[in-house]
């Protein structure tokens, strides 16, 4: 199974790009998740554009239709959702590359709770098939954990597990 992670911060030591990243390496062995890195690259999306060939749109086009789920993790900013996550959203809205597709929120704060409602709304609308089983939101702000300590943090790493295992059979099972 291919997952597609995409982190809503550009932030280096971002807690949502860490949290997916711990992902990934929790991962089993029937599972294969790949970080998206290239969102900060995405142009301002512009609907007069939105038929032309961007080679780094089209990228993030094939790489979502091609994978079985996505799994997405952003803060919140001033009660909202990142401003790249939602460009990079809007770039997919007139394509097929969100329809049904399984998708799975990880939320690295309790906190962000707005940006939470804000990502589902968005996701909805764009016919993706939220599998809130697998959503888990997990006190990582403040924490110190960098991506090794959520690897290694007993709690966190149990959580990432049974978030993949409940995402993973809602997929097989559709």
């Amino acid at each position: 199974m291919k997952l597609l992670a995409i982190s809503g911060s550009l932030r280096t030591t971002s807690n949502n790009s860490a949290l997916l990243r711990a992902l990934a390496r929790l991962a089993p062995a029937t599972i294969s998740v790949e970080l998206y890195t290239e969102l900060g690259s995405l142009p301002l999306f512009n609907p007069d554009l939105e038929n032309t060939n961007i080679p780094v749109v089209s990228r993030l086009r094939e790489k979502l239709i091609a994978a079985d789920g996505v799994v997405i993790a952003s803060p919140e900013y001033a009660h909202g959702v990142t401003g790249p996550i939602k460009n990079g959203l809007d770039w997919m809205v007139g394509c097929e590359a969100f329809v049904y597709k399984p998708v799975a929120l990880l939320n690295a704060s309790p906190r962000a709770v707005h940006a939470q409602a804000a990502l589902k709304e968005t996701l909805t609308v764009m016919s993706a098939r939220l599998i809130e089983a697998a959503f888990i939101t997990l006190p990582i702000l403040g924490s110190r954990l960098d991506e090794d300590g959520l690897v290694e943090h007993l709690e966190i790493a149990q959580s990432l597990r049974q978030m993949l295992s409940a995402f993973q059979a809602a997929i097989e099972h559709s």
